[in-house]
């Protein structure tokens, strides 16, 4: 069973930067195109950013510029820099494979403070 764990979340001020951690464990990592979702209270989870196989990336709309994401294949883990933190970014992030995904992990709270 793929096991999810993200951390590196955290309270910053507006134009901060916070680099989030995930590992995948359980296996097939590096088959997959893996991604950043963000999800506020109410709301549906958004996709934030993908990186691909190759090492191909996407971005939504609002972050683009801002936030980078990267992967280590030897490590089974994904990373996303956020810089430039706005107030709109505040979310709980989670990472996972694109569609269909895996279970979800537990997430970690990114707040920016106006």
């Amino acid at each position: 069973q793929v096991r999810l764990a993200e951390s590196g979340g955290d309270l910053v001020q507006a134009g901060g930067s916070l680099r989030l951690s995930c590992i995948v464990s359980g296996g097939y990592f590096t088959s997959n195109n893996i991604a950043w979702f963000r999800q506020t209270p109410g709301s549906l989870r958004d996709l934030v950013a993908v990186v691909r196989r190759d090492g191909s990336t996407n971005y939504a709309d609002s972050v683009k510029g801002r936030f980078t994401i990267s992967r280590d294949n030897a490590k089974s883990m994904v990373f996303l820099q956020m810089n430039n933190l706005k107030p709109t970014d505040t979310a709980v992030y989670y990472c996972n494979k694109e569609l269909p995904t895996w279970d979800w992990g537990q997430g970690t709270q990114v707040t920016v403070s106006s």
